[in-house]
């Protein structure tokens, strides 16, 4: 059966490396509190990201969180339940409404020709996700966001590294959200971040990060603790240094899925964007069990007899989730709810054997009916 593949695998610099970048840590016994691991890791992020503005934080749903909770937003949030369960939780832990938009049924993102008829009065802001490593349709966003003066915040958090059309996809909306948990393209064990264009919305994230602290006996705000601590940051400076090489190899194992898989009656890869230099952040594979001869729980169930582990991903949506059981109507959002049904994001690592994706697909053919 050999040895067990998953969905995902952290990638890890050599062992040598981050021990000599933690090394200073036992010098000056700075753990955390903005130190100079944490100081080095944002300005390099910010050259590597082309980014005006960055605030590192402890994981990226504070990102999220804490960026929707500086901004002083009160009223509705139109979002997309297809996404991971802490975008949906942070609107909701501010107070604030999630309303539904429905997905693309190519890229999988927030349908931009639907969020306008979702606006009210109560609307004060826009969520959009960008999804596998797929973009938005930024501009048709920015437009609508400018008409009714609302705020833009990205989860950005399959998108480290992409630039969209030259420019890097962490610079658009308000504020991006980023998340370097150790599943992702790129990650500093724990950790996130928000990039951002109003200095002031950067002053109130930090005052909220750090207890509103801003010297030794002043405190200017009330905050939370929310910090980045200097393990993290010298993992993330690490990574860095290798992150284009990982994307390479995962690039490497996408190509070979979409070899092999493109072209099959049933199945539906999303196709490749204009403009994107994409992550490779995940490899997501509809199947249509009408055409294919099989559910997406089927394929799942054989690849898993193998020892093959993909991922139901994204579902359930978050507009069905117990927590928020009668408060949406899931036939609000047909298109996601088909895709979250039908959907299996395959191994995709930087670790993986091209031919060990060869042969997940050899295995996805032959079960086809």
């Amino acid at each position: 059966m050999g040895e067990k593949i998953f969905v995902t695998r952290s990638s890890l610099p050599p062992m040598d490396e981050y021990i000599n970048e933690i090394k200073s840590i036992w010098e000056t016994h700075w753990l955390t509190n903005m130190g100079e691991k944490h100081k080095a890791f944002q300005d390099k992020l910010r050259e590597y990201m082309k980014v005006s503005n960055i605030e590192l934080l402890v994981n990226g749903h504070m990102a999220l969180e804490m960026t929707l909770q500086a901004m002083n937003l009160h009223g509705e949030v139109i979002t997309t339940p297809f996404t991971f369960a802490s975008t949906t939780h942070a609107i909701v832990r501010n107070g604030l409404e999630p309303v539904f938009c429905d997905i693309d049924a190519n890229d999988y993102t927030i349908d931009d020709t639907k969020i306008e008829s979702l606006i009210t009065d109560r609307t004060c802001a826009i969520m959009p996700v960008h999804v596998y490593g797929h973009v938005c349709h930024v501009e048709a966003i920015e437009k609508i966001a400018e008409k009714y003066s609302l705020k833009v915040i990205y989860d950005a958090a399959h998108t480290f590294g992409e630039t969209y059309k030259g420019r890097s996809v962490a610079d658009y909306g308000d504020a991006s959200c980023l998340s370097f948990h150790a599943t992702k393209v790129f990650h500093s064990i724990e950790g996130g971040a928000v990039c951002y264009h109003d200095k002031e919305l950067g002053e109130a994230i930090y005052n909220l990060k750090n207890f509103g602290i801003r010297g030794p006996e002043s405190i200017e705000a009330v905050g939370a603790n929310a910090k980045m601590n200097e393990f993290a940051a010298a993992m993330g400076i690490c990574n860095l240094r290798h992150v284009d090489e990982e994307i390479e190899k995962r690039k490497a194992v996408a190509e070979r899925y979409r070899e092999h898989l493109d072209g099959i009656e049933g199945i539906k890869l999303s196709p490749m964007q204009d403009g994107l230099v994409s992550n490779y952040a995940y490899f997501p594979v509809v199947f249509e069990e009408n055409e294919f001869g099989a559910t997406r729980n089927e394929v799942f169930d054989a690849l898993a007899r193998e020892n093959i582990m993909a991922r139901k991903y994204f579902y359930p949506l978050t507009n069905t989730f117990e927590c928020f059981h009668g408060k949406y109507d899931v036939d609000d959002t047909p298109v996601a709810r088909h895709i979250a049904n039908r959907v299996l994001t395959l191994p995709l690592y930087a670790d993986l054997n091209p031919s060990d994706a060869e042969r997940i697909c050899d295995i996805i053919i032959k079960f086809r009916k």
